[in-house]
């Protein structure tokens, strides 16, 4: 039996070996290593594609987080709205630049955040909102951009996981005052190592990230802020042009794998499995169920479950075992167990299945079957 991986990035290495070979080579020979012609090419491209005014290749989507809250100046004193059911990035951004994560419950459907509590957890000293398009699935944005502009809020997008989604026919990155974006290898659009961008309409904030990314340098050696080195590597620029073009193809390759998922699954007790919500469009960076936390011994657990799929050569992952406002690094916040007790339930229950471009149907089909084998607990 041929071992599943959560993802396997050779698939789509194997499509486009030759264009990214060709690619690499040109840059190699050039001599030209850092900037140039395939970073503005591949921002600008990428700008196209959302449709944005303006795009800032950077080192890492964490990067961009960081630079986005430091854009709009915020910092000590400030709080900023957020989930605690996300990857730390998120969270860890606005802790470095001496603001306080504000952590809001999440929404059981969707594993985002829930906009009734978002409106209770703003006070005078709020700044901004950091909704989190978790596993592709994309936030009400006509909804959450209502809220913040009664209550004069700005809103980063955190699309780490989101390339491509859509909110009432607009691309997430396009629709809140920045959009920020992860191309580490595994995301819908991924480079070869890592990367990031972010978005924005708004001239002056661009112009700001471009000086913050170069050492807070606008004029060479006269340096007007304190910035970072956080440039998008040339090589990886010219790969992403090379993907920017198959991402559409490549997303709608999972969304056909997530239906065929939704028919193999469907009967199976125990198991709630994710829903694309009306409004959006999800671009399925993880499929991810839920094994029900119920404490019946008699019922499998997720971690039975998860080990008796390893032990049939599938392998599955768990994101996130351990919400953000009961990490270790936030205690001094004063958050406690049951406080936000959607977001520490999904955190028992959610298991990510294999996903990505190519798994073949009977990749899938060995996945349901065995998840089908493991759920008939005895």
């Amino acid at each position: 039996m041929n071992k599943i991986l959560p993802v396997d990035l050779t698939r789509q290495y194997k499509i486009i070996s030759q264009e990214v070979s060709e690619a690499v080579l040109e840059i190699l020979s050039s001599g030209r290593y850092i900037g140039g012609t395939a970073v503005t090419d591949f921002e600008y491209q990428f700008a196209d594609y959302l449709d944005t005014n303006e795009c800032i290749g950077c080192n890492s989507g964490t990067d961009a987080l960081y630079m986005a809250l430091r854009a709009l100046d915020i910092g000590q004193g400030d709080e900023v709205i957020t989930t605690p059911f996300t990857f730390i990035a998120t969270a860890e951004v606005i802790t470095r630049v001496g603001a306080t994560p504000i952590f809001v419950d999440i929404d059981a459907a969707t594993f985002n955040l829930d906009l009734d509590r978002v409106e209770e957890a703003i006070s005078q000293k709020t700044k901004a909102i950091i909704p989190v398009h978790l596993f592709g699935q994309p936030v009400d944005m006509t909804r959450l951009m209502a809220i913040a502009e009664a209550n004069n809020l700005y809103v980063i997008e955190d699309c780490a996981q989101a390339t491509g989604a859509e909110w009432a026919e607009r691309k997430v990155g396009s629709i809140g005052h920045i959009g920020c974006f992860s191309f580490f290898p595994t995301k819908n659009l991924g480079a070869c190592g890592d990367g990031g961008a972010l978005t924005t309409n708004d001239p002056a904030v661009a112009a700001r990230v471009k000086m913050l990314r170069e050492h807070g340098c606008q004029v060479r050696y006269r340096h007007d802020l304190t910035g970072l080195n956080s440039r998008l590597d040339t090589i990886q620029a010219a790969i992403l042009q090379i993907k920017l073009r198959y991402l559409d193809r490549w997303n709608q390759q999972r969304h056909e794998a997530v239906s065929y998922y939704q028919q193999l699954l469907q009967s199976l007790p125990n198991i709630q499995l994710p829903q694309a919500m009306s409004g959006g469009k999800n671009v399925w960076n993880q499929y991810t169920i839920r094994i029900a936390d119920t404490g019946n011994k008699d019922e499998p657990t997720r971690e039975y479950v998860r080990t008796q799929l390893q032990q049939r050569g599938i392998i599955s992952m768990i994101y996130y075992p351990l919400p953000l406002h009961l990490q270790p690094v936030y205690s001094y916040l004063g958050y406690r167990v049951g406080q936000l007790p959607t977001a520490e339930q999904a955190a028992r229950e959610v298991l990510s299945l294999p996903l990505f471009p190519g798994i073949s149907f009977e990749e899938l089909q060995q996945v349901a079957y065995g998840l089908k084998d493991c759920l008939a607990f005895k």
